[in-house]
Parts: C-alpha cells; structure tokens; sequence
C-alpha cells in the first residue's frame, strides 16, 4: 500500500532524513495563505496522487507568487492524473537544485534479499538510465535479517563516487532510509531525487514508500492512516470498498467485460483469455473456495452495478465449490430482477448435473429471466464462451 509524498515525507522527516519545508492545501485559499507564509515567491504546488508521472501530466507547477499559488491550486485540484482525481496539493518552497540523486530500497524477490539501490542520475528518467546506462546504477544486497551499520552508509555514498563533505551526509541519509525500510516494514522507500542544493545543504525532494498491508497491526500510526482503502497505483473504489466488507476479493480494472470466475486462478486466466480475444476486463474478481448462493449473487450485483460492464464472462469449474451452489446463486440474482447485462456462462466439473437441473427448472417456470443468459457445458470449449462474451460487449455497448 502506498503513501502519499506528505505522508512519507513526515516519516523521513521524523527519522531525521531532510524534506523541504512545505504544508498540504485542500483548497486554492488554504494555498494562498500557506504561499504566504513561506514567502510568497518561487512556491511548489504538488499533487498528491497515488501514482507516478504527476509531472508529465501537468500535476507540478510553480508559482511565482502567493495569487498565482492560488490559482495553480485551483486547476491541480480539478485534475484526474491517470484517472486519479487530485484531492489535496503538496506546497513547498521552490529549491535551488544543482544536482540530483536516486536512492531507494526495496526487496529482491528473485534472490530473497533487500537491495539498497542508488545513482547520481536521479531525477524523472531514473527507469531509462537504468535500462540504458547500468553501469551507473549502484546496488548492495543484504539478508532481511542483517543489521545496517553507519560505515555501511558511507561506504555506499562512496561506491556511488562521492567525496569530500557530501560523503558522511549522504551516508546518513543512506542509513536513515534503510532504518526507515525496516522499522515500517516497508515493500519500497524512495527519494528520486535527493536533491544537493547550490548552497551545498541536501534534502529529499521526493518521497515514495509502500507498506505491507500485512504488517499494518504492528503499526498503529500507519493503521491511522486509512491505509486499508488504498492500492499501490489509487485508492479503492466504493465498488472495491463494498466488495472488501462484504469479503468478497474484487478489484476495478478498466474494461467493460465483467469477470465472474470461479476462483482465483481462472479469474486471472479468464482476465488473460479476455484480452487475448480482444475484449476488455472490468474487473478481477475470486468467489473463494465453497461459497454460498449468498455470496454469488453479491458477486453478480457488484458488475450488474458497474456502469463500465457491458457483459459478463461467467465460469465454473467445480471442485471444492460446487455447481448446484453456482446456479442457485446465479438464479438468487435473477430472481431480483436486476440485471441488464447480457451473460455468456460455462458451467462444468463437481455437481454440474444437479446445477443444470437447477437451471433447466428455473428456465421452465421462467423463461423470461433467461433471455439475455447463454449457458454452456463441457462439450464447449471455453474459449468459445469468452469469444461469446467479447461478442456480447461490443453489441450492447
């Protein structure tokens, strides 16, 4: 789960690693008085998202004075930065850079180990230098239970080729980012870039970190923080947030073919098979082993209330779930008269006789319930039906 840039700011700032002196805004007015403050020339105004390439996308500006703070504010605050709206802005004193820095670390899931990584290539192309340019790149690996010492720092800053001054300041911002990792059992913690100023004073112009959302117990602050209703790119939809109350594994993608699988597995192979057929999944979703009817007709409301959805791909491979359960959910729903959308459903494995004569019962009394429903058994290769759901999107789109 990921912090915003303030959020990780004031954990760095608490663990003795330098930021800018800066303040949050909500509003053009709150920005205005914090310009104020700070001097009312050269003033930063961030948007706070949970997703990188703000800059590219418009959401970083400086303003020359406080009434200009004002009304960068205001068009920030209306911005969508890849389909995240900006709720609040960062403000900061512009700073004087003269050269900037990559430092960050994150887990090795390759080897099993933590790997501190640094260049002095920092900055937004941090990715194309890496790919371009490695030898530039600096990294040390170290074991999840290794102690991270003070000389280890310096050593880093001067495997990174610093000398002179920068050294042992550099070091200890080295050391305080690898204490920050793993005091919050942190998944990744970044300054890109740390930033040396022309009067020689250095600070974390940037700030990204991610937290294990599994470790948030053991850390009440974080746990304060709402951290729960957020992914690593955005926060959670109300669909997302609805679906995690309800137990329910759901997650919001950006296509309009509602996935409705069987389990996890398929769920991610189905949301392959999707694309490779041409269409566009809504959704991730997983029923989890033996639901109940209950859970699957909540299942089905969460895409027949997603206005995105346009048709629904429906899967089940009984196993340790069965088939009847399947189709009395399915007909739990449709007894609600709810849906709209169009289904294209395969239904094969445990049970899956008792589940047709429940469909085949509930067809008779009810036809009507069924007519936007195509329901295919073994004899139908799977591949068919998820053809047969991308036809669907595209007809009642």
């Amino acid at each position: 789960m990921r912090l915003y840039e303030y959020e990780a700011k004031d954990i760095f700032k608490k663990e003795n690693i330098p930021i800018p002196n800066g303040k949050i805004a909500e509003t053009g007015e709150q920005a205005y008085h914090i310009a104020e403050e700070m001097g009312g020339k050269n003033i930063v105004i961030k948007a706070q998202v949970l997703t990188g390439g703000r800059g590219k996308a418009g959401g970083i500006k400086i303003a020359e004075n406080s009434e200009r703070a004002k009304i960068i504010t205001d068009e920030i605050l209306k911005m969508k930065i890849k389909g995240f709206p900006v709720k609040c802005v960062l403000i900061e004193e512009a700073l004087d850079i003269e050269k900037e820095i990559y430092l960050g670390v994150t887990i090795d899931r390759i080897n099993y180990k933590i790997v501190l990584i640094g260049s002095q290539e920092g900055g937004v192309e941090i990715e194309e230098i890496a790919r371009t340019n490695p030898e530039k790149i600096h990294r040390v690996s170290f074991d999840i239970d290794e102690h991270f010492y003070p000389y280890q720092g310096i050593q880093f800053a001067k495997r990174m080729g610093f000398t002179g001054k920068e050294v042992p300041i550099i070091g200890k911002i080295v050391e305080s980012l690898v204490n920050v990792f793993f005091q919050y059992e942190a998944k990744l913690v970044e300054i890109n870039p740390l930033a040396i100023l022309k009067d020689g004073n250095i600070v974390s112009a940037d700030a990204r970190m991610s937290v294990d959302e599994d470790a948030l117990f053991r850390h009440k602050n974080l746990e304060e923080m709402d951290l729960i209703d957020r992914h690593e790119e955005g926060e959670m939809t109300e669909r997302e947030r609805w679906a995690r109350d309800e137990g329910i594994p759901y997650l919001d993608l950006d296509g309009d073919i509602g996935m409705f699988p069987g389990g996890a597995g398929f769920g991610i192979a189905g949301i392959d098979l999707i694309i490779d057929l041409g269409g566009r999944p809504a959704n991730f979703m997983d029923s989890g082993g033996g639901p109940t009817p209950e859970r699957l007709a909540k299942m089905l409301m969460l895409l027949q209330e997603n206005p995105n959805v346009k048709a629904i791909f429906a899967a089940r491979f009984g196993g340790v779930s069965r088939c009847d359960d399947f189709a009395r959910g399915v007909i739990q729903f449709l007894k609600t008269g709810k849906l709209t959308k169009p289904i294209a459903m395969r239904m094969t494995g445990n049970a899956v006789e008792e589940g047709v004569k429940i469909f085949d019962s509930a067809k008779k009394e009810n036809p009507d319930m069924f007519k936007n429903i195509e329901i295919y058994g073994i004899e139908t290769p799977i591949e068919y039906v998820a053809k047969r759901a991308v036809e669907m999107s595209l007809i009642y789109h």
